[in-house]
């Protein structure tokens, strides 16, 4: 009994000198690495180094902070926060890093949602195309801040006697801008801008074409927008620009007349403006088509070729704009109105260039090539 009681004592004594060596170790580990997680600078503040420091509420002030900065998804803000230490300056500078590299990986996804943005005044006007890859991102202020910016900086760069030009990102990619944003201000490239919006918003976001359209020194320009998140902006945009030949016409009924036209650019899908300037490869395909359907009818030659005028009409009604029924009076049709417009104001008015911009237009079909190509729409 003694012995088993000196043997217990002894395994004992042994327990509680492990146990108080295990403790010093733990104190200096614990100490050593307290010192490795702070820095002490010259005036003695010190710095957290590791997400224990930071209280749950404070990292999900900052998560909110960063995101608000920024607007990247929420993981990503986390991610970079825990990297940094929860510094968020810089957590702010790691997310533009690797925001810029995550926007080139993303580059060559297809963005065939976005927005249509106008910049325009009496004789001029701008129309720019910014795409990406969901309509949830169209709608982001940030991404409409941009389009906006980039039609005013298209109008800007316009030059004399430019009546109409489409054109490529090339154009302006190069370009200095100054954006006056929350989350994106300062001087920079055209180019790094989108690069910098796509790396918040967390696609592929990219310029993809413009037109640029202007009048004589008596016209004015006319524009409609469809599917307006705010002014200025829309995914289908209708401009025309209307010409008097009396240089002292008043142009209060011009602009009016212009703004319906715009519309009706918009409803119809014209893509001609008269019937002179139908393409001769266009009418022939057209003529072909019809002649086919007649010959199926089995009626004799004569009445075949009256068929085929009698739809070639229909077609004009369809694809010519001054020939299209009115949008707010289906009784008459455009070049009716111009004529009445002219009487009205007492000089001859007409129409010198329209266009019809749709986002996402044909990308499904030339989606490999360059981004410069323009959908002519129908510039006369």
């Amino acid at each position: 009994m003694a012995c088993g009681q000196g043997a217990k004592k002894s395994i004992l004594g042994l327990l509680f000198r492990a146990q108080q060596q295990t403790a010093r170790a733990y104190s200096s580990s614990a100490f050593q690495t307290h010192q490795l997680s702070t820095h002490v600078p010259q005036d003695g503040v010190f710095f957290r180094r590791f997400s224990s420091e930071v209280s749950s509420s404070e990292q999900m002030n900052l998560i909110k902070q960063l995101r608000q900065r920024t607007s990247a998804p929420i993981k990503d803000v986390k991610a970079s926060l825990v990297a940094c230490n929860w510094d968020i300056e810089a957590a702010q500078k790691d997310l533009r890093k690797r925001g810029v590299a995550l926007a080139a990986k993303k580059s060559s996804r297809t963005a065939a949602e976005g927005l249509l943005a106008i910049a325009q005044d009496d004789k001029r006007a701008a129309v720019v195309e910014l795409n990406c890859e969901t309509d949830f991102v169209a709608r982001n202020d940030v991404f409409q801040y941009l389009a906006s910016s980039l039609a005013k900086m298209a109008l800007s760069s316009q030059g004399p006697g430019e009546l109409f030009m489409p054109f490529g990102p090339e154009l302006l990619e190069n370009m200095s801008i100054n954006l006056d944003h929350p989350m994106l201000s300062g001087e920079t490239t055209v180019q790094s801008a989108v690069t910098e919006v796509a790396a918040m918003v967390g696609e592929n976001v990219k310029l993809r074409r413009g037109f640029m359209l202007s009048t004589t020194l008596h016209g004015v320009v006319s524009s409609y927008m469809h599917t307006c998140p705010q002014p200025g902006m829309g995914r289908i945009a209708g401009l025309v620009t209307l010409e008097a030949e009396d240089s002292s016409t008043l142009l209060d009924a011009v602009k009016s007349v212009g703004s319906s036209i715009a519309m009706q650019i918009v409803a119809t899908k014209p893509l001609f403006l008269s019937k002179e300037l139908v393409s001769a490869s266009a009418l022939e395909n057209e003529r072909e088509i019809l002649r086919t359907q007649a010959e199926s009818s089995g009626k004799s030659q004569m009445a075949m070729d009256k068929m085929v005028e009698g739809r070639l009409r229909k077609y004009f009604e369809e694809v010519v704009l001054m020939e299209q029924k009115y949008v707010l009076n289906d009784n008459t049709n455009v070049k009716t109105v111009l004529n009445d417009l002219s009487k009205e104001v007492g000089s001859k008015v007409t129409i010198g260039n329209f266009i019809r911009m749709e986002v996402g237009e044909g990308m499904e079909r030339t989606e490999a090539a360059d981004d410069s190509e323009v959908a002519a729409g129908g510039a006369m």
